[in-house]
């Protein structure tokens, strides 16, 4: 960087950053000496790039003030209080503009910033798009890896705590009016045409919490003589998915989401719900299939709160069921519960009858083994879901009979940006990460962050033949 000063240096600093860029360009093009280091080129030259676009966002911005007496914002009016300069942050770095503030004289009454509003500032301190990178990149890293990145792309650098800072203010506004976001993004959408399946699917993952009582509940479990080893201080997070298939059981797009910690995971089952209605409000045609694990809080909500369709347990937790019954009668991971497992998996996915095959083999075996809980335990699982196990008939009709796509959620919206080492997270922070990385992973992130922009604009208008009475002059 010291080059790049020196450099500038070499022009009168009474020009402007275009001047000096043209004359950097001018002087380069004159010369016939090769440059003596290409990356420190091509930093001198980002450099001078930067600073003439400061300097138009800078003239840009000046164009939204409003200068005079009083203006009316959102039909209230607003006399000047105050002229002053204040610096914002673009995707460039700081920008310097002269604004006035304007105020209604009661007391305890915060200014108001006609430029603001205008030109869609967000949070009072970012430009649209650098609050959008600022917001894209923590939804993907930390906010130290996002100091580190900015600091190295040579634009704008926001400190570690502003990308901390700004991610909350704005799940907090989009929580605030999250229905009618939901519902906009819902409307603007079509199903692919070539659909013929709708699939929903949720589950949990367990995420570090600052408020998970974690102190507290090793000392309890000390006290009652448990094991301290397990995830306290834990809790869990809710995702869910809604994908789309066509006629030959390929996927096409899924919408996924994600929430903090809530008792019945019950803002995610108002959200799934939603998704669901409006998808077969467009394309009654399409079938419903309802996936899950076993859980009963899954199909308590899956088979009440939405319309009828076909309900399949994920077949890969069936088969974990599976093994654990075979090892239970075999010993665990021994070559007979192996081959027992491998003969039974695939009769259980692929024959009409495979899961009553499976009931009779357990049974059997319990016979046998009368005193193996587990094996009983695993038994009395496949008898009580056997009517979601039609593995073979779903498969005939390309229907999906696998959760993975909603346990690739809980690992992609969760777990890979939720449980770094060290981490903990309290609501606020966690569900802006969720928030804004469900919309990015469901291809919702561009239209999420214009609806979300547009909170920050508000209407100005400025009287016909205002005059400024003498006794209430602007400072």
């Amino acid at each position: 960087m010291a080059q790049v000063s020196h450099e500038r240096a070499a022009f009168s600093t009474s020009q402007s950053a275009w001047d000096r860029l043209h004359g950097f360009l001018a002087q380069r093009r004159l010369s016939a000496e090769l440059v003596q280091e290409m990356e420190g080129f091509e930093q001198q030259l980002h450099a001078y790039f930067v600073e003439a676009e400061r300097e138009v966002l800078a003239e840009e911005l000046a164009r939204f003030d409003v200068d005079r007496p009083a203006v009316r914002i959102e039909g209230r009016s607003y006399r000047r209080v105050l002229r002053c300069e204040e610096t914002y942050v673009s995707a460039v770095g700081p920008v310097r503009v002269m604004r006035s503030l304007y105020g209604t004289g009661r007391s305890g009454e915060r200014a108001l910033c006609p430029l603001e509003f205008r030109a869609g500032i967000v949070e009072g301190r970012w430009t649209p798009l650098a609050a959008r990178q600022v917001t894209w990149v923590v939804a993907h890293l930390t906010a130290q890896e996002g100091e580190d990145l900015f600091r190295e792309l040579g634009n704008m650098r926001p400190s570690k705590s502003s990308l901390d800072r700004l991610p909350k203010q704005l799940g907090e506004c989009w929580e605030a009016k999250r229905l009618a976001f939901e519902s906009a993004l819902r409307a603007h959408e079509r199903i692919p045409p070539e659909a013929v399946t709708v699939a929903v699917s949720l589950d949990g993952v367990m995420v570090p919490m600052k408020d998970g009582a974690r102190v507290e509940k090793r000392k309890k479990a000390q006290a009652e003589g448990k094991r301290l080893g397990g995830p306290r201080g834990y809790q869990e997070v809710g995702c869910g998915t809604v994908s789309y298939y066509d006629a030959e059981g390929e996927r096409l797009c899924t919408r996924r989401m994600g929430r903090m910690p809530e008792a019945n995971k019950a803002t995610l089952k108002s959200m799934l719900t939603q998704e669901i209605e409006a998808a077969l409000t467009q394309r009654p045609d399409l079938t419903l299939v309802k996936l899950a694990d076993g859980a009963k809080d899954n199909w308590t909500y899956l088979g009440a709160a939405l319309p009828a369709g076909s309900e399949l347990i994920d077949f890969y937790h069936a088969c974990d069921h599976l093994k654990e019954a075979f090892d239970a009668a075999y010993g665990e991971n021994s070559s007979k519960s192996q081959a027992q497992f491998e003969k039974y998996r695939h009769l259980l996915r692929d024959d009409t009858e495979g899961v009553e095959k499976v009931i009779r083999a357990l049974t059997h075996l319990k016979n046998i083994h009368p005193r193996k809980k587990k094996l009983a335990t695993e038994l009395t699982y496949f008898r009580r879901r056997r009517h979601r196990m039609r593995y073979a008939e779903a498969q005939a009709r390309h229907l999906p009979i696998g959760s993975g796509v909603v346990e690739a959620a809980c690992k992609t919206l969760a777990i890979e940006r939720m449980r770094r080492s060290g981490m903990r997270w309290r609501h606020r922070g966690g569900q802006a990460i969720l928030t804004f990385r469900a919309l990015h992973q469901s291809e919702r992130f561009d239209r999420g962050w214009r609806l979300l922009a547009e909170t920050y604009k508000r209407t100005v208008a400025v009287p016909e033949n205002v005059v400024l009475l003498p006794n209430r002059p602007p400072h």
